[in-house]
C-alpha cells in the first residue's frame, strides 16, 4: 500500500503457495505479474465486501468474480495461452512444464478411484 510522504514504507500482501507448486517457478511469475501490473499502471480491482463463498455461482459473475480452475487440466488450458508465464519461464522450461503437466493429468484421468468402484460396480 501507498503511503504519500513515506515512499520507504509500504506493504506487500503474498499469499503462500500451495506446498506442491514448485517454488522457483510460482515466484518467478508472481514477481513477474507484480512487476507487468507496476510497468503498465494496471489498477487493482475494488475489495469485496460480501462473503464471496457465500454468494452463487451467478452472483459471483455479476460482480465480475471468475472462478479459480477446478482442475490440473483447466489450469494447464490456461497455462497454455499465457504469455505471461511463456515469457517468465522461457520457451525450454514453459514447454517443459506443460508437457509434464499433461502427463500428469492424463495419468490422473485414467486411474479408477476407489470413489467411482464405489459408486459405479453395483450397478454392474
Amino acid at each position: 500500500m501507498y503511503k504519500p510522504g513515506k515512499t520507504g514504507s509500504s506493504r506487500v500482501e503474498v499469499r503462500s503457495i500451495d506446498s506442491g507448486a514448485n517454488p522457483y517457478l510460482t515466484y518467478a511469475v508472481l514477481l513477474a505479474a507484480g512487476l507487468k501490473g507496476i510497468e503498465e499502471g494496471y489498477e487493482l480491482p475494488a475489495g469485496a465486501d460480501d462473503d464471496v463463498w457465500a454468494l452463487s455461482d451467478a452472483e459471483r459473475r455479476a460482480m465480475g468474480i471468475e472462478p479459480l480452475p477446478q482442475n490440473l487440466g483447466e489450469a494447464i488450458a490456461l497455462m497454455e495461452k499465457s504469455e505471461l508465464v511463456a515469457e517468465t519461464l522461457g520457451e525450454h522450461v514453459f514447454d517443459f512444464f506443460l508437457r509434464n503437466k499433461k502427463q500428469e493429468w492424463e495419468e490422473y484421468r485414467s486411474e479408477v478411484t476407489a470413489f467411482e468402484l464405489r459408486k459405479n460396480l453395483p450397478v454392474l
